[in-house]
């Protein structure tokens, strides 16, 4: 039996990383093996995935030797910074370059890039439709991936930009499911009008990403989008009805509503939603639902996922 390619992934005991983390053990065809990089190997997630038979590695992203050394040996790398732990976009860039020459220098074969859009080509700061964040960017959770892209291309790394959606378990982390109105009734609030937010489950990003380094070569210098499914609000409120048994009113609040809300990163939210409702038609071109499950045959539904995840929210 051939020997396993390793496939080093950052954020393993995440969401996206974790979820690709998974794939690549579970795979039936075990082309790959995973080495989980993580800067806490003693952590319960490490230890599960230690369990289930990867290589856990410790490294940090603020390390660049760190980084080279948690590559040696690999044939590929999936990589992913952490916004959400710090709300800095330069402090993205900073690390999406050390990504850059750590994989060149320890010749990656094939890079994973986790990115978005830099949201400044469609709505440059002198918009003023959307607020300018922290001094220079729209979407800053957004932006700072998007502007580094290029360090990938210009280190030499064959890298493939893996453009991910909203996963649904933000409605989970963020707090973002139905809440009780006044009345008691469920509502849930979403600011995107009529227009149709692209989603997926983390798990399924993980297993797109898979599906990526199984073609290999001919998706080097490509930038794959990832949805499951387009909804608008009210049709993810009628998804909630049914898989709570409970009535959930869609309730449609403006950006500018959600960004006021005050909650730590509510105002890039609120950008990211505004950005997707008035450039749909970009979105929906940009993230095909067809490509991603043929990269991923056992894509879930939004129904399918919150049936399995329905416990997770709290309605109270």
């Amino acid at each position: 039996m051939a020997e396993r390619k390793v496939i080093a992934v950052f954020g393993a005991t995440g969401a996206q990383g974790g979820g690709l983390a998974r794939a690549i053990i579970a795979d039936p065809e075990q082309r790959f093996s995973v080495r989980a990089i993580t800067r806490d190997a003693s952590s319960a997630q490490a230890r599960e995935l230690s369990r289930l038979g990867a290589e856990v590695a410790v490294a940090d992203v603020d390390d660049e030797q760190g980084i080279e050394r948690a590559l040696r040996g690999a044939y590929g790398a999936f990589f992913i910074t952490f916004f959400w732990h710090h709300l800095s976009p330069g402090r993205e860039t900073t690390e999406a370059r050390s990504f850059a020459v750590a994989a060149r220098a320890s010749d990656v074969q094939h890079a994973i890039w986790s990115t978005l859009e830099d949201s400044r080509r469609w709505m440059p700061l002198s918009d003023q439709r959307m607020p300018t964040l922290q001094g220079k960017y729209k979407v800053p959770h957004m932006d700072g991936k998007g502007e580094s892209d290029h360090l990938f291309s210009d280190f030499g790394v064959p890298t493939t930009f893996l453009r991910t959606s909203l996963y649904w378990e933000s409605l989970i982390s963020f707090g973002l499911g139905p809440r009780p109105g006044p009345d008691g009734q469920l509502v849930f609030a979403w600011p995107m009008a009529d227009k149709m937010a692209p989603g997926i489950a983390s798990e399924d990003i993980g297993r797109c990403a898979l599906g990526i380094f199984k073609q290999g070569p001919r998706l080097i210098g490509k930038t794959i989008g990832l949805a499951a499914e387009y909804l608008t609000g009210a049709q993810m409120a009628e998804a909630f009805t049914r898989a709570l048994g409970r009535e959930v009113r869609h309730q449609g609040v403006t950006p500018e509503a959600f960004r006021a809300l005050g909650f730590r990163g509510a105002e890039s939210l609120g950008n990211m939603f505004q950005f997707q409702r008035d450039f749909e038609d970009y979105w929906h071109a940009a993230r095909s639902v067809a490509s991603s499950r043929s990269l991923n045959p056992a894509l879930q539904s939004f129904a399918v996922w919150l049936d399995r995840n329905k416990g997770r929210f709290p309605l109270s």
